[in-house]
């Protein structure tokens, strides 16, 4: 595909892509600040401004409490901005700043506040995007219900790894790299983020479990949804039934478990995947940024509302998990300035963490360039 072929392409599906995107994007970030918001103002921090997006203001208000809430026009994140902030990021006033403010407009400052309440306001984002997750799965397992299918082998694939292995028609999955196993998809999701790694099976055969170890191999599929991609398979597949798999519904407690637990998967693979990309044995091109995620927002979209929530809540949790790196500028960066503060007795000096926003601040932007760039690649090369 040249060039003005990919740029067509992406101007003809901008509207389908660009408004599930905001969608799900200004939810996932108005919860991540929500978080910051409430716990800061319940520890009696002034919030100055509340933005959804950066950039030039499209449209905003002060409440009686003056905080300003915005909503802007490039909408790739938000930011609480505290009293006491010298920026968005959340970077502290100098000493001498702070020594200008009396002991009454201290009161209000983030940075007069005590460390331990400094990283709860800080943690709140992060812990407020897996809390959305948690209830978006849920919502769904309760009212949708979630695919069931035995994870049972009914056919084994000549010369696939599954044959390499030892696998044999009537097998059922036990576990998969250690993690138990109860209905089919949960294998076939385990195996296609293997990345070439070898794992570990444990199948019941008959009355007995046997371990076995095998290596899943790429293979290059298009789904609706992520479009063209690689992922790692075993060659084994099982029977749906007449009907197909069942969806079954679960009761509140039970629902709010299994959304705990699909938010815990997500956050499982998401690791697995960034230690095989440190070793070399992932893909770096499968890292996406925000045009991938508008192209992924809007094939969710035309497929169902499940495909499109079911999104959100791995989008939620992605963010609430990139957000905890400990990368100065987000909010995990912030945690380490402060367990240091909490140690040393005092904060860093002004200078180490301002030469450590700065790393933070061109890491990020590199990363985000990169993702663009591959998305940029694989839209002209489809």
């Amino acid at each position: 595909m040249d060039l003005l072929s990919g740029v067509s392409i992406l101007g003809s599906g901008a509207f389908t892509y660009v408004l599930p995107f905001l969608v799900v994007i200004t939810i996932v970030v108005f919860v991540h600040e929500m978080g910051h918001f409430l716990v800061a103002r319940f520890f009696g921090v002034k919030v100055d401004v509340f933005s959804i997006g950066f950039g030039r203001e499209i449209i905003g208000r002060v409440d009686r409490y003056g905080t300003r809430w915005k909503l802007c026009w490039i909408p790739l994140g938000g930011y609480v901005k505290f009293a006491g902030d010298e920026n968005a990021s959340s970077q502290p006033m100098s000493q001498e700043r702070l020594a200008q403010f009396s002991d009454a407009e201290r009161r209000d400052l983030f940075i007069a506040k005590p460390v331990a309440q400094r990283a709860w306001i800080v943690a709140a984002g992060p812990i407020a995007n897996f809390l959305l997750a948690i209830v978006v799965f849920a919502g769904l397992f309760m009212t949708f219900g979630r695919p069931v299918i035995e994870p049972r082998v009914d056919e084994v694939v000549a010369g696939s790894p599954a044959e390499v292995a030892g696998l044999r028609r009537g097998d059922v999955f036990v576990s998969v790299d250690g993690r138990r196993i109860e209905t089919f998809s949960e294998v076939q999701r385990l195996v296609a983020t293997s990345n070439g790694r070898a794992i570990e099976l444990i199948v019941r055969r008959g009355v007995s479990e046997v371990t076995l170890n095998a290596t899943a191999r790429p293979q290059e599929i298009v789904d609706r949804i992520s479009g063209r991609h690689t992922i790692w398979v075993l060659g084994v597949r099982t029977s749906t039934g007449p009907n197909g798999a069942t969806f079954e519904t679960v009761d509140p407690i039970s629902a709010l478990w299994l959304g705990a637990r699909e938010s815990w998967f997500v956050v499982d693979r998401t690791g697995v995947f960034l230690r095989d990309l440190f070793i070399g044995k992932a893909n770096p091109e499968e890292l996406g940024g925000p045009i991938r995620i508008a192209q992924v927002s809007g094939q969710a979209a035309s497929i169902s509302i499940y495909a499109l929530l079911s999104l959100m809540a791995v989008l939620s949790v992605s963010i609430g998990l990139l957000n905890l790196f400990p990368i100065p500028m987000l909010d995990g960066g912030h945690l380490v300035f402060y367990a240091a503060e909490a140690v040393r007795g005092r904060p860093l000096t002004e200078k180490t963490q301002e030469i450590g926003y700065r790393i933070g601040f061109a890491f990020v932007i590199g990363l985000m360039i990169f993702a663009t760039w591959n998305d940029l690649s694989r839209l002209f090369a489809s």
